[in-house]
């Protein structure tokens, strides 16, 4: 039985994609490049992936500290800690401005720990509201920093398009530090310093970096210039910065190569034993202390509670949970973080549940946009990627307010193959702005024109959709049930950090055994595996594709079935037990 989804399922090396090697794919076809003791089965992941010989192989296995470029090499980095050394020696009032995401809250508090270490007396942080404000620099924060003295604002994860902002701030004779890694415009804001790789001109090659990565770098070379001049003797292990480095760069989703996961795969280990008693309560509460801890931990089950907090806006935010110094009142915080998560499941529960019901009611071609005065404007990204899952189309969902006004996000589904950002270029005269990428991004615009954009976004996309192509599962090789053991497991887990551009391997099984599927909450499936040699491995079917997530079509103990899976290690209950992650299946 073929599958009932248009998906084709293509192995890796026969792909036109480059890999996080640089090269093109292609496969070893002996072992005797890579070490003896090797699985046949990892390196055949890596040669797929472009990994040739041993050294290449060693060097991706134990990435080192060692390798990292200078920080000097970032354009502009040296007008920056000049004139950041300049308000230390003077006293001088700075405000570091981050934005409010996960990437500029790890960035904030990373500068805050470097200016506390360092021995900077007079400096505050400052970042905008997600709802009340907004992204970016804004004039009227500007203006308050000024009116409290501030002299220089440093910016992290934001800047580089604020053209008039830093205009605005010259006026009241406010300098400006740019740190950013987005994309500018044609011309860049007259400040002090940019420093951002991927500012045009910058040949530093670290266009990888998030804001935190920037950041980072200039923590490095401002620590290197203090320590010099004499003007502070704590020369402190950068090391210690690493947790929020990791959680910064995993959650924005940058490409986890070169410098990023040198400090990813370090990050990772700084984080599970991290000393800051707001990030360690919160892993106690969620039973993550203790542990190893991979990307997905951090991207999946980590953030998204920290996220709750600038969604919802109801009190704390991110960045108190990573300031927090009291164990006890770290405790209290990460209580009201979990209550918040808790407020946000429900809103985006309801908003869900009466945006599928409006869609049953008008049926989409080929695009959904879906909109009501009940969605939280802090959870209409999660419903429109929820919905985007479920029905295999873009999906826009928008909050209105009482003045009229909606303000959404729109979300693309995998393998969809179109740009999100030119259907709403299409349709932008019923637009009051937008903006993002290709996958994601936001919008607004006035509830007389929803109507009118519905049926554009929907024309336009199913014009486009007559030239889609099928959606593709990219796998790494295939194997045998029983290849996938804890041995194979030791050595999987020196391939991780996995994630942007390195993504976690995707194994090929044929014919396995279904011995047990058991249908769970929310249309998802738990299965028992087996092989005639192999013993039973346990795995899990999040949203499965029709017919397999109706009750009458579920797997029987007698099915036979082709899957694509990802290992993993799964800890529950002290318990730490090998399963599979089932990204697709079809019957045999």
């Amino acid at each position: 039985m073929q599958s009932t989804h248009s998906v084709i399922w293509k192995l890796r090396g026969l792909t036109d994609s480059k890999t996080a090697s640089g090269k093109m794919p292609t496969r070893m076809q002996t072992s005797e490049k890579v070490p003896a003791s090797m699985p046949k089965l990892i390196w055949q992941i890596l040669s797929g992936r472009g990994f040739e010989d041993e050294e290449s192989i060693k060097a991706w296995l134990s990435p080192s500290l060692r390798d990292l470029k200078d920080p000097y090499t970032l354009k502009e980095m040296d007008k920056a800690v000049d004139r950041l050394v300049l308000a230390f020696e003077k006293g001088e009032k700075i405000a570091i401005y981050c934005d409010y995401d996960l990437d500029g809250t790890s960035a904030c508090a990373m500068l805050n720990t470097a200016f506390e270490r360092f021995g900077f007396k007079n400096y505050v942080l400052y970042q905008p509201k997600r709802l009340a404000e907004g992204y970016g620099l804004h004039k009227a924060a500007i203006q308050k920093l000024k009116d409290s003295g501030v002299t220089l604002i440093l910016t992290a994860d934001l800047g580089i398009t604020a053209i008039d902002e830093v205009e605005f701030a010259k006026t009241l004779g406010v300098e400006m530090i740019i740190t950013d890694h987005h994309l500018p415009k044609e011309k860049l804001p007259q400040a002090v310093a940019v420093v951002n790789p991927n500012r045009g001109n910058c040949e530093s090659g670290l266009g990888h970096l998030c804001g935190t990565g920037v950041a980072f770098y200039l923590i490095l070379a401002l620590r290197r210039v203090l320590l010099e001049k004499g003007h502070t003797t704590d020369a402190f292990d950068p090391k210690i910065l690493l947790d929020c480095f990791a959680i910064g760069t995993l959650t924005d989703m940058v490409p986890l190569i070169d410098e990023n996961r040198i400090l990813v795969k370090h990050g990772l280990l700084a984080l599970a034993q991290t000393q800051r008693p707001g990030l360690r309560a919160l892993l106690q509460a969620l039973n993550l202390w203790g542990n190893p801890l991979t990307s997905s931990d951090v991207a999946i089950r980590f953030a998204p509670k920290l996220n709750a907090l600038s969604r919802m806006e109801t009190g704390i935010q991110p960045l108190d949970i990573y300031l927090a110094k009291d164990p006890v009142e770290a405790e209290r915080l990460v209580a009201e973080v979990l209550a918040t998560q808790q407020m946000r499941q429900a809103s985006q529960r309801g908003a869900e549940t009466e945006a599928l019901e409006k869609l049953k009611i008008n049926k989409p071609r080929a695009a959904a946009f879906v909109w009501s005065t009940n969605f939280h404007r802090g959870v209409v990204g999660l419903v429109a990627t929820r919905i985007a899952q479920d029905l295999g189309f873009p999906a826009f969902v928008g909050s209105q307010d009482l003045s009229g006004r909606i303000v959404g996000s729109a979300r693309m589904p995998e393998g969809f193959g179109f740009n999100l950002l030119d259907a709403l270029e299409a349709n932008q005269h019923l637009l009051k702005q937008f903006g993002g990428h290709a996958m994601a991004c936001g919008f607004e615009l006035d509830v007389e024109n929803a109507e009118s954009l519905a049926a554009g976004l929907d024309s336009w996309f199913s014009e486009k959709i007559k030239e889609a192509k099928p959606s593709e599962w990219v796998y790494d090789c295939e194997c045998e049930l029983d290849d996938i053991n804890p041995l194979f497991m030791q050595w999987y887990e020196h391939l991780s950090p996995f994630g942007v551009q390195f993504e976690s391997p995707v194994l090929l099984l044929k014919g396995v055994n279904v011995l047990n599927a058991q249908a769970l909450k929310g249309g998802h499936l738990r299965l028992t595996l087996g092989s005639s040699m192999a013993q039973s491995r346990g795995a899990i079917w999040f949203s499965p594709a029709k017919p397999f997530n109706e009750s009458d079509s579920i797997p029987t103990p007698s099915s036979r079935m082709d899957m694509l899976v990802e290992p993993q290690w799964n800890y529950f209950n002290g318990r730490k037990q090998l399963q599979l992650l089932v990204h697709d299946a079809r019957l045999t």
